[in-house]
């Protein structure tokens, strides 16, 4: 058995994001718009009727998570597998000064080379297979009449969700960033084990109306 959708859903906005600053799992709180984000984004989420609402334990994807939490009395479901990628002691730099402080490390991120991020946190390859092992486990926890809500962070969603479909790490760079509170949608396909409905959306799906059909 497996879920009928997944929703992997990126938290609101933090200070560090508007700041440009590196996060990992540094626990930054949601902002004020963060707060405002979330609690417009989860009523969308809400009218999907979710049926399970997993998130990560750091509090800005937490919180986003409450806001769906307190539309539907679904209880949380805390994972640590569903943290941002851990960037060590990286956490609270902006790009900038990573750049200036590190730059050959700076120079491979850009370049989409291996990088361990900090003197001990993990590569992007890590997160992806620590991310894509938790939705291949909560995916096997639903039925097909459910629809999963995973709140998470945006480079381990993005990287984590290519590496579950099966897409080759070269064309990881072709699936852009998702915006804060924006979301995945993936159902399940006839060919492929899973497929993408909507990428970075912010509003829900709408049925598709064409001559190819996925299931």
């Amino acid at each position: 058995m497996t879920a009928g959708r997944l929703i992997v859903w990126r938290h609101g906005r933090t200070e560090w994001n508007l700041q440009d600053k590196i996060q990992g799992q540094a626990d930054i709180p949601l902002d004020e718009v963060g707060i405002a984000q979330a609690r417009e984004a989860a009523a969308r989420l809400a009218a999907l009727a979710p049926t399970r609402l997993f998130a990560s334990d750091l509090q800005r994807a937490a919180a986003t998570a409450g806001e769906l939490s307190v539309l539907t009395d679904l209880k949380i479901e805390y994972d640590e597998a569903l943290r941002e990628i851990d960037v060590d002691n990286w956490a609270g730099m902006t790009m900038a000064e990573l750049a200036a402080i590190h730059p050959e490390a700076a120079a491979r991120i850009r370049s989409g080379e291996p990088q361990r991020r900090g003197e001990a946190g993990e590569t992007v390859e890590e997160v992806a297979a620590r991310f894509a092992a938790a939705l291949e486990r909560i995916a096997d926890l639903g039925a097909p009449e459910d629809t999963i809500v995973i709140a998470t962070h945006g480079l381990a969603a993005r990287v984590g969700i290519c590496l579950f479909l099966g897409i080759p790490q070269a064309h990881w760079p072709a699936f852009g960033g998702l915006s804060n509170c924006n979301w995945v949608s993936l159902l399940p396909s006839r060919n492929h084990r899973w497929r993408i409905e909507e990428w970075n959306a912010g509003s829900l799906p709408e049925p598709v109306m064409s001559d190819d059909p996925q299931r």
